[in-house]
Parts: C-alpha cells; structure tokens; sequence
C-alpha cells in the first residue's frame, strides 16, 4: 500500500502544477497591409468611375442606339458597385472617403480637382453632352475608350510600386478594372469600326 501511495505521489509530482495563463494577453499586432499607393489608387479610381457613370447615364437622353444603350446600362451598374466597394474599403481602413464626383479627384487641402488618366476634359464632357444619336454614339464610344486605357494605366502605375496591390480587396479591384476594360475596350472598338462604316 505504502509503495501504491508513493508511486501515486512522484507521479503527481513529476506533472508538476498547471502553469495559469497570463493576467493581461498581448494582443497580437498586424502590420498594415495597405500603402499610400494603394489609397491614391482607391480615390482616384473613385472619381474616375464617377465620371464614366455620368457619360453612360446620358445614353437614354441623348439618343444613344440600342447597342450603346445595353453597354451603357451595364457600366452604370458596375461602377457604381465598385464605387461603394471602394470608398468602403477606404473608411474600412480609416482613410478619407471621397464623394463620387466625376469633375476629378481632389485631395484634402487642394483647391482644383485632379483628372485621372483618360478622364475627359470639361470641354470633352461638353461636347458629349451636346452630341444626339449616332453622333453621341460615335464620340461615347471615342471618349470612352479613353477613358478605359486611363483607367489601365492607374492599374499599371499602382503595380509599379514596390509593395503596393498586396491588399486583398486592392488586388482583386486592379485586377477586375485590368480585365473588365480591356474587354470593354475591344467591344467598344468593334462597335466604333462598325458605326464609321455605316451611313449617317
């Protein structure tokens, strides 16, 4: 019995006590995954998204033909999805949210707007805006097109920089604007080809 006992009590020994968690954990701290390319990249994009909507939400007013019509429709929608992703993310990662203003993009203490790539000029915007029929198809489709290579070059420039796009959403949003308009812009070509070969 003597033996049983001590056995028990040097195995309970060789245990040892049960070492209690810390009082007050560390909490782990993670190293931000965006950088100011990235925020420039969001913003801008904003604005320049903004602008693209304003040009297809003439479509119906200015007497666009069916087939710019539907391109037009679908641009408004997905832009203006990936607006409210973007100026979400932003506020996400406690940076400024800036209106969705197709005038340009306008940092904290500037006074002018700033154009993005391919945006157009308010002269463009005017001209645009005072086309009807297949007038304002032919030069939707021109001015169009600019704008998405603009909205490449963004891409291409955010890419550039040394740890920029590692961002989950960022990425996904470069990517998406890479690929969405550069279909786009072979779609819109053909249907500009087609609209210069046909009678006014």
């Amino acid at each position: 019995m003597r033996a049983a006992t001590l056995l028990a009590v040097l195995a309970g020994s060789a245990c040892g006590p049960a070492t209690p968690p810390p009082a007050n954990p560390q909490p782990v701290v993670q190293a931000p995954t965006h950088t100011a390319a990235d925020v420039q990249f969001v913003s801008g994009m904003i604005s320049h998204h903004a602008q693209a909507v304003l040009m297809a939400g003439w479509a119906p007013s200015h007497g666009a033909g069916p087939s710019v019509r539907a391109l037009c429709e679908r641009i408004v929608v997905a832009q203006n999805d990936e607006i409210a992703t973007m100026q979400r993310w932003l506020a996400d990662h406690n940076e400024p949210v800036p209106e969705a203003d197709p005038r340009g993009h306008r940092m904290p203490g500037m006074e002018h707007w700033m154009l993005m790539p391919g945006m157009l000029t308010p002269e463009q915007l005017a001209q645009l805006d005072g086309a009807r029929g297949i007038e304002f198809d032919r030069l939707f489709l021109r001015f169009m097109i600019q704008h998405h290579h603009g909205a490449i070059t963004m891409v291409d420039q955010l890419l550039a920089v040394p740890g920029a796009a590692q961002d989950g959403p960022v990425f996904r949003l470069a990517n998406d604007v890479n690929v969405d308009q550069a279909t786009e812009i072979n779609r819109m070509q053909l249907m500009l080809d087609a609209l210069q070969r046909s009678p006014e």
